[in-house]
C-alpha cells in the first residue's frame, strides 16, 4: 500500500514539473545537410517499368521529367509488368489521364517499349497497343541491350513523396 502511495505521489510530482522545451540541438544531433547541386554530364538513362496499378504511370511522369530536367540525355522507358493494360487502345477512357501523359513524354523524344512476352501473357496484341509503344521481344533482354549501349539503368518505385513531410509534422502544413 505504501508502495502504490509512492508511485502515485512520484507521477504526480512528474506530472506537475515544469516540461523542459526542446532544444534545437537535441533535434538536429548530426548537424545540417550540405547542399552540392552540381551540374551534371549528358547522361541517356532507361526505365525499368514494372508496376501494379496502372495509375502509377502518373508517377513515372513526374520520375522521368525530373530526370530529363538534370539527365539532358535520351530517355527509354521498359514496361513489362500489370500496368501495360493501360497502353491497350480498349482502356484508354479508364487511364487518359495516365496515358496522355506518356503520350506528351512521348511527343517530348521518350521512347516505349514494351514486353512482347508479358503482353501475350495479359492477353494483348501489338495492335491493341497506342500507336507510341513499340513492342519488343522481351522486358528484361531490352533493358539489357539499352545498358549496353551506355544507358543508365533507373529502377523508379511508384512512390510518391508529396506531402510526406506532413505525416509527421500535420501542424507544418500550410
Amino acid at each position: 500500500m505504501k508502495l502504490n502511495l509512492l508511485y502515485i505521489g512520484l507521477a504526480a510530482a512528474i506530472a506537475a514539473a515544469p516540461a523542459q522545451p526542446v532544444l534545437a540541438s537535441e533535434l538536429a544531433p548530426y548537424g545540417t545537410a550540405k547542399v552540392d547541386m552540381h551540374d551534371m554530364p549528358v547522361t541517356d538513362v532507361v526505365f525499368d517499368v514494372n508496376y501494379a496499378d496502372p495509375q502509377q504511370l502518373n508517377i513515372l511522369y513526374n520520375f522521368v521529367k525530373n530526370t530529363q530536367k538534370v539527365t539532358k540525355g535520351k530517355v527509354v522507358v521498359v514496361t513489362h509488368g500489370p500496368e501495360l493494360r493501360a497502353f491497350a487502345k480498349e482502356n484508354y477512357l479508364k487511364y487518359q489521364g495516365a496515358i496522355d501523359k506518356m503520350a506528351d513524354l512521348a511527343k517530348e523524344g521518350v521512347e516505349f517499349k514494351m514486353c512482347n512476352n508479358a503482353m501475350k501473357a495479359a492477353g494483348f496484341q501489338a495492335e491493341d497497343m497506342h500507336g507510341f509503344i513499340t513492342v519488343v521481344p522481351a522486358g528484361f533482354p531490352e533493358l539489357a541491350y539499352w545498358m549496353g549501349k551506355g544507358y543508365q539503368y533507373i529502377n523508379p518505385l511508384p512512390l510518391s513523396v508529396k506531402d510526406v513531410r506532413y505525416l509527421d509534422q500535420p501542424q507544418l502544413k500550410k
